[in-house]
């Protein structure tokens, strides 16, 4: 272990308030709990590690602390092989790190749902493509049902979205416009860019012209980067195909939208 980890890793624990001034623990695996360190300390410690740019160290430290039972270091270990982030890419590691995660027994409102949640909707993109050279093969269903767990149980607005597009394509499910719909209602109240863009888009589909066009505008300026580009396109479409009336209309209410945070 680098010097640099057993320094910071005192400063972490007194900052967290979970050790008194002065005292120092070792980041070796094996004399870790001899010297009182929880996974919990660690667990902070990594994350402290992460954040000044030191990421083998914070791998070492979520690894341990993941191996002992902490959740959120599991979850932060996932993650970081999932986007290659500090190791190198691994997206069957991340996949049996998040499977791990989804077997806890985590009550709706807990302070470990998120993990949870966040597992729940990267295993169901794993599923739904597969991956290859592992034996993680493509399965729609199974996808459908890990996204149904995270939407359901936790109101994940991601996972309700993508259930939404299963509906819309078809995708290991019958086609349902209305269920879709359905789906990304519940993702736009919570604010998903993509589910308010797709459901104004169903809107001026079916006629209704305005408010279509006003979730639209509206979802392209709550919209991160990456999303830009297809709402976008989408509400452009939208926008030729209208009339000068309604497209003035439109952008007034998407305004109001705006202000209002109305979804």
């Amino acid at each position: 272990m680098s010097a640099w980890v057993r320094a910071t890793f005192v400063s972490v624990v007194i900052g967290a308030g979970l050790s008194a001034a002065g005292s120092a623990f070792a980041l070796d695996p094996r004399s870790m709990q001899e010297k009182g360190s929880s996974p919990w300390d660690v667990f902070r410690f990594g994350f402290d590690a992460y954040r000044q740019g030191h990421k083998e160290e914070a791998v070492e430290a979520y690894r341990y602390a993941a191996e002992n039972g902490q959740l959120g270091a599991r979850w932060k270990l996932a993650r970081m092989y999932a986007e290659g982030d500090g190791v190198q890419r691994n997206d069957y590691e991340a996949f049996k790190a998040f499977s791990l995660i989804v077997q806890q027994d985590v009550e709706p409102g807990s302070p470990e749902e998120s993990y949870v949640s966040d597992a729940l909707v990267a295993l169901a993109g794993y599923v739904r493509t597969g991956i290859p050279g592992t034996p993680v093969q493509p399965n729609p269903a199974a996808a459908q049902d890990y996204y149904m767990r995270a939407a359901a149980t936790y109101r994940n607005p991601t996972a309700q979205y993508e259930i939404g597009r299963m509906f819309l394509r078809g995708e290991g499910v019958k086609v349902s416009v209305k269920q879709a719909g359905r789906w990304f209602q519940l993702a736009a109240e919570k604010g998903h860019s993509g589910a308010q863009a797709t459901l104004g888009d169903l809107l001026f589909q079916s006629g209704k012209v305005v408010r279509g066009l006003a979730m639209m505008t509206a979802a392209l300026e709550r919209a991160s980067p990456s999303d830009r580009v297809w709402i976008r396109s989408l509400q452009e479409e939208a926008f030729s195909l209208a009339g000068e009336s309604d497209r003035r209309t439109a952008i007034a209410l998407a305004e109001d939208m705006l202000r209002s945070g109305a979804r």
